[in-house]
C-alpha cells in the first residue's frame, strides 16, 4: 500500500508539474502573441500619422498654391473634359493622346473620374494628382516592407515629407502616379521571386505592362530592369533563375496582353510615341540643355545632396532631391544592397538604382539635374534608405557592443532626420512667393481665362501652347479665341476683347480702338499681363 501510495502521489506531483508546465508555456505564448500585436498595433499606428503628414503636405493651400496653371496641367484637364462632355472623343486606341507632344491617357482617366466624383476645376485636378501622391507613399511602404516593418515606416517617412515628391504630387500632371506605379510594379516582380509559378509570373507581367507603357517615360525601362536582372541571378542564383525561366513565357503574354492596345500605338503611331523621347536625348544634335553635357552628369549625379532642378514646378529654390544627412543614410543603404547582393530581391532593388538613373542622366535636355525624369528612382530610393537606416542600426550594435541605448539613439537621429526634412519641405514649399511660381505655372495664362469669365461674348486673343489654359478653364463658357495678329473685321460683335500685351490689340485692331485699352491684371513687378478693350 506504502508503494502504491507514492506511486500516486508521484504521479500526481507529475501531472500537477505538467500542467504548471502547460500553463507556463500557454502564459508565454500569450505574451508573445501580445508583444506581436502590440508591435504590429504601433507600427501601423506610425505608418497612419506618416500617412496622415504625407496627406497635409500635398493637399494643404492646394487650392491657391501652386496657383496658376501650365498647360501640360490644362491639357490633362481639358481631355479629362472632353472624354466626359464631347460624345465620341477618346484617345487613340483608347490610351494615346496625340496634343501636347503626346501623352499616356491613364492619368487623364483618373482626372476624369474625379471629375465625375466632384466636379471639374482646376482644384479637382490638382487634388487628383495630390491623392495619387498619398497613395505612392502608401505603395513605397509596402515595397519597403519586404524587409521589415523598420525600412517600411523610414521608406514611408522618406517619401511622405521628400520636397520632390511633394512638388510632383501637387502639380496636375501624369508624372504623379510613377512613385505608385513603379513600387506595384517591383511588388508584383518580387511576389514572382518570391513563389515563382504561372500565376504570379502572370501577375508580374501584367502588372510590369501596365506601369511601362501606361505611365510616363522613366518606367518605360521597366522591361530592361527584368532583363538585366534575370541574367544576374544566372550568375548570381541559378536555381532561383531556372524557377523564374519557367514563368517567362506567361509573363510576356501577361506583358503583351494589357500592353496591346499601347503596343498598337508604338507600331502606328511611331513619330508620335517615340518623338518627345527623342527630341531631349544626348543622341539629338539639336537638344538644348542648360550646361555641357559632362556638367550634366555631374550635376545629375550631385543631386543626391547637392545640386536642385531650376524648374519651379518640379523643385523649390533648386534644392538637392536629397539633403546630405539622407544622402549619407542611402549610401549606407547601397552598401546593404551591394553586400547582399546575390539575394534577388536586394539585387533587383540594386539595379533599379542604376537603370532608373538613365533617363535623367540620357536626356539633357532642360534644366540639369531634371527632377521628373529621375521619378523611377522614387520606389528604390525609398526601399534604399529603409535600409540605410537598419544599416545604421547595425554598425552602432557592432563598433558598441556594450551599449543599449546606442542603436537607438542612431534611430531616432533618422527619425529626427525625416521629420525635419519634411518639416521643412512643407515650409520652404508654402512660403515660396508668387513671383517664384509665376512663370513656371502660367500665371498670365489663367489671369486671361480669369478675366475671360467675367463677361459673356469675350474675345481672347492669344496663340501657342496658353490657349490650352484658357481652352480647360473656361471650358463652359468658352470664349473666342483668336490668333495673334488676325485683323478683327467687327470689334463690336464682342462685349470686350482682351490680350496678354497692347501691342497684341493694335495690330488686331485698329489704332483708335486700340488705344482705349486699360490694363486689368498685373504681374507681382506691376507689369500689365492681360489688357482690355471694349468696342
Amino acid at each position: 500500500m506504502t508503494g502504491r501510495a507514492a506511486a500516486a502521489g508521484a504521479g500526481v506531483e507529475a501531472a500537477q508539474a505538467a500542467d504548471a508546465g502547460a500553463g507556463v508555456e500557454a502564459a508565454g505564448a500569450g505574451a508573445a502573441r501580445l508583444l506581436v500585436d502590440t508591435r504590429t498595433l504601433v507600427f501601423l499606428a506610425t505608418l497612419a500619422g506618416i500617412v496622415a503628414a504625407a496627406a497635409i503636405l500635398r493637399f494643404a493651400e492646394i487650392a491657391t498654391n501652386p496657383g496658376g496653371l501650365y498647360g501640360d496641367e490644362a491639357a490633362e484637364g481639358l481631355d479629362a473634359l472632353l472624354m466626359l462632355r464631347q460624345p465620341g472623343f477618346h484617345p487613340d486606341w483608347l490610351v494615346w493622346f496625340q496634343d501636347d507632344g503626346g501623352r499616356e491617357a491613364l492619368f487623364a482617366y483618373l482626372v476624369a473620374a474625379g471629375f465625375t466624383l466632384f466636379g471639374d476645376s482646376a482644384l479637382i485636378l490638382r487634388e487628383t494628382a495630390a491623392a495619387i501622391g498619398v497613395a505612392g507613399v502608401l505603395t513605397i511602404a509596402a515595397l519597403a516592407g519586404r524587409w521589415g516593418k523598420v525600412g517600411a515606416l523610414v521608406a514611408a517617412a522618406w517619401a511622405a515629407g521628400s520636397l520632390w515628391l511633394i512638388c510632383v504630387s501637387r502639380d496636375g500632371m501624369r508624372n504623379t502616379i510613377v512613385p505608385f506605379f513603379g513600387a506595384i510594379a517591383l511588388i508584383a516582380i518580387l511576389r514572382w521571386a518570391a513563389r515563382p509559378s504561372r500565376a504570379t509570373a502572370l501577375l508580374a507581367g501584367a502588372v510590369t505592362s501596365l506601369s511601362t507603357l501606361y505611365t510616363y517615360q522613366p518606367l518605360k525601362l521597366l522591361p530592361l530592369l527584368v532583363v538585366v536582372w534575370l541574367l544576374w541571378l544566372r550568375h548570381a542564383d541559378r536555381p532561383k533563375y531556372l524557377q523564374l525561366r519557367a514563368g517567362i513565357p506567361a509573363a510576356l503574354v501577361a506583358f503583351v496582353v494589357v500592353g496591346f492596345p499601347m503596343l498598337a500605338v508604338a507600331v502606328t503611331e511611331p513619330a508620335s510615341y517615340f518623338g518627345r523621347a527623342t527630341a531631349v536625348s544626348v543622341f539629338n544634335p539639336a537638344v538644348v540643355s542648360d550646361v555641357p553635357y559632362p556638367i550634366h552628369v555631374l550635376r545629375t549625379v550631385l543631386m543626391f545632396g547637392f545640386f536642385g532642378d531650376g524648374n519651379g514646378r518640379h523643385d523649390v529654390a533648386s534644392l538637392p532631391l536629397l539633403p546630405i544627412p539622407l544622402a549619407l543614410v542611402g549610401l549606407l543603404g547601397l552598401r546593404r544592397l551591394w553586400r547582399r547582393r546575390s539575394d534577388p530581391a536586394d539585387s533587383l532593388i540594386l539595379l533599379s538604382l542604376g537603370v532608373f538613373m538613365l533617363p535623367p542622366l540620357l536626356f539633357p535636355d532642360g534644366y540639369s539635374p531634371h527632377f521628373l525624369r529621375a521619378l523611377g528612382l522614387a520606389a528604390p530610393l525609398g526601399v534604399t534608405i529603409g535600409l540605410g537606416t537598419v544599416e545604421l542600426v547595425d554598425l552602432v550594435r557592432r563598433y558598441w557592443p556594450g551599449t543599449s541605448w546606442a542603436p537607438g539613439l542612431a534611430a531616432a537621429l533618422v527619425a529626427v532626420t525625416l521629420a525635419g526634412v519634411a518639416v521643412w519641405s512643407g515650409y520652404v514649399y508654402l512660403n515660396r512667393s508668387i513671383a517664384d511660381r509665376w512663370e513656371p505655372f502660367s500665371y498670365p495664362a489663367s489671369a486671361l481665362a480669369d478675366a475671360a469669365r467675367e463677361q459673356p461674348n469675350t474675345a481672347v486673343i492669344l496663340g501657342g501652347f496658353d490657349v490650352v489654359d484658357i481652352q480647360f478653364l473656361d471650358y463652359h463658357a468658352l470664349p473666342a479665341i483668336i490668333d495673334p495678329g488676325t485683323v478683327i473685321p467687327n470689334p463690336r460683335a464682342y462685349s470686350r476683347i482682351l490680350a496678354p500685351t497692347r501691342p497684341d490689340l493694335f495690330r488686331s485692331l485698329d489704332a483708335e480702338l486700340a488705344a482705349k485699352a486699360i490694363p486689368v491684371a498685373f504681374d507681382p513687378s506691376g507689369r500689365p499681363v492681360v489688357w482690355s478693350v471694349t468696342p
